[in-house]
């Protein structure tokens, strides 16, 4: 049982081998030649202009938050009914129908909203 998961078990160590031996090999070879340009803040090259704590953000930030969520659960959901449909017959075709049903008013709820014009 046990010599079942000796390969996966060599793989974690080559992996974390490998990580510390690049990690330690950079950390002697690398330069070092810090100066006030690289310990700045980095923000698209500028200096942050205002403070974010505090701000509100535009609804539409959470719009197209909101259309990832979408579909980023339909894909998550839907490759795995596909391949086991035959399994599940007409009850996991209900049951898809019904989840695909609470996304398409999300979506429709979302169309209304104006997630999809882009200004």
């Amino acid at each position: 049982m046990l010599a079942d998961y000796l390969p996966v078990l060599l793989l974690f160590v080559v992996a974390f081998g490998f990580v510390a031996a690049s990690l330690g090999v950079s950390a002697l070879v690398g330069p070092r030649r810090p100066n006030p340009s690289k310990l700045s803040a980095y923000e698209c090259g500028n200096e942050p202009l205002a403070q974010v704590k505090g701000t509100r953000f535009s609804v539409k930030f959470y719009l197209v938050a909101m259309m990832f969520l979408i579909f980023d659960i339909e894909t998550v959901f839907v490759y795995p009914w596909a391949i086991t449909t035959a399994d599940l017959g007409w009850f996991g075709f209900g049951q898809m129908a019904l989840f695909l049903g609470l996304l398409g008013v999300a979506f429709v709820y979302e169309i209304g909203r104006g997630g999809l014009t882009w200004d």
